[in-house]
């Protein structure tokens, strides 16, 4: 795995992408939209692709809510950021397979249900992903000695 890549990011544009894509799946999972899960998976997909300096709702927020109101900077990992944006990505094409797939709709539901509460845990400060991306890169072995000892067996 990389090593750490920090990236400056007004604060702002970060947590106007995080709520927002939070939203997004709750209202997705609400009016059952399953357009909505298309989109929130294409601006995930996107925002890995072009990694977090780039991502579509940060550069949005950026050169418009931003500029009015400036906000302190907060540096992130861009690896970290991108593993968490592909692997939410993989978990919105899950739900979408099981939301296409007939005898599967009412576990599409349940489970973009869980993806949903993810990402707003995620939005509120803790971004499993991200974390876990930090731990397996750690090389230190310092953060989750249990669970590389149980990868590395």
């Amino acid at each position: 795995m990389k090593t750490c890549q920090p990236v400056p990011i007004a604060r702002g544009a970060f947590a106007f992408c995080r709520y927002s894509l939070a939203i997004l799946l709750w209202v997705a999972l609400i009016w059952q939209l399953k357009s909505l899960v298309i989109v929130t998976g294409a601006i995930l997909l996107l925002s890995a692709l072009l990694t977090v300096r780039r991502a579509p709702l940060i550069v949005l927020y950026t050169w418009t809510i931003e500029r009015l109101f400036p906000s302190a900077v907060e540096v992130l990992d861009a690896h970290a950021m991108r593993f968490a944006h592909f692997f939410g990505t993989g978990l919105l094409a899950l739900a979408l397979g099981l939301l296409y797939y007939p005898p599967t709709v009412r576990a599409g539901w349940v489970f973009l249900l869980l993806v949903a509460l993810a990402k707003t845990v995620g939005a509120l400060g803790f971004c499993a992903a991200g974390r876990l991306y930090t731990c397996m890169a750690n090389s230190s072995g310092t953060c989750c000695g249990f669970l590389k000892r149980r990868i590395s067996n």
